[in-house]
C-alpha cells in the first residue's frame, strides 16, 4: 500500500534543505519506507525575483527585512550551525539570489526520468554550499547533466519554457491548500506538516498517515 508525499519547497530555501534532510533521516527509520513515494512541489519563495539580483547575501538579507549588517551575518552563522547539525555544509555568505523558476523547471524534467530528488538535492548542494547561481542557463545544464539529464535536452527545455505550467499548477495547488511558506509536507492529501521539524515529529507524521491509510482500507 504506498504512501504519498508531498513537499513543497524553494531550491532557494535554507530551511527546506534542512528539511528535506530531517525527513530523510525520518523516512530512514519507517518500517515501511520502502511504500512511500515523494513528489517534490515547486514553491517560489520570491517569484518577482530577477534572475541576477546584486549584492552580497548579508547585504541582501540586511536590505530584505531592515536589520544591520552585523545581524544579518549572526543569522547566517546561526543558519550554518544548525545546518551542520544536521550533516549539511552551507556557506550562506557566499549565496547567490535569483530567480528560482527555472530551477524548479529543471526538477519537473528531471522527473520525467525519476531523478526529481537528485535534482532537488544537487541543486540545493550547488546553492547552499558550494556558491552556484541557480538562476544561470548554463550552472543549470551543468548540474543536470551531473543527475543523468541531456544536457542538450535542458537547455532546450529551458529555452521553449517547456514545464512552466507544471511550476505554475504545483503555485496554485499550494494556495489551494493554503501553504503560505516552505518546506510543507503533504501526507497523503489529509493533513500536512510545515516547517523543517525535528526527526521524531517528521517519523511520527508518517506513522500517522500509515496508521490512517490502512484503517481506511480496512
Amino acid at each position: 500500500m504506498p504512501l504519498t508525499v508531498e513537499i513543497w519547497s524553494d531550491v532557494v530555501c535554507p530551511w527546506c534543505y534542512l528539511g528535506k534532510r530531517r525527513f530523510e533521516a525520518a523516512l530512514e527509520r519507517f518500517e515501511h519506507r520502502d511504500e512511500v513515494t515523494v513528489l517534490w512541489r515547486s514553491f517560489e519563495l520570491d517569484p518577482e525575483a530577477a534572475r541576477d539580483v546584486p549584492g552580497t547575501a548579508v547585504e541582501r538579507l540586511a536590505g530584505k527585512f531592515s536589520m544591520t549588517l552585523e545581524r544579518a551575518q549572526q543569522l547566517h552563522h546561526e543558519m550554518e550551525e544548525r545546518a551542520a547539525a544536521d550533516g549539511l555544509e552551507y556557506h550562506m555568505d557566499q549565496t547567490k539570489g535569483g530567480n528560482s523558476f527555472d530551477a524548479h523547471r529543471m526538477i519537473h524534467l528531471a522527473a520525467t526520468y525519476g531523478h526529481q530528488t537528485d535534482a532537488q538535492e544537487r541543486f540545493f548542494r550547488a546553492y547552499f554550499t558550494e556558491g552556484e547561481s541557480l538562476g544561470v542557463w548554463d550552472t543549470l545544464v551543468r548540474l543536470m547533466q551531473e543527475i543523468g539529464v541531456d544536457g542538450e535536452e535542458a537547455r532546450e527545455a529551458l529555452r521553449l519554457d517547456r514545464f512552466a505550467e507544471d511550476v505554475r499548477e504545483d503555485e496554485a495547488l499550494a494556495q489551494q491548500l493554503g501553504i503560505q511558506g516552505v518546506p510543507f509536507f503533504v501526507f497523503e492529501r489529509r493533513y500536512g506538516l510545515s516547517g523543517a521539524q525535528p526527526v521524531e515529529t517528521m517519523l511520527t507524521a508518517l506513522e500517522r498517515a500509515w496508521e490512517e491509510a490502512v484503517n481506511l482500507q480496512a
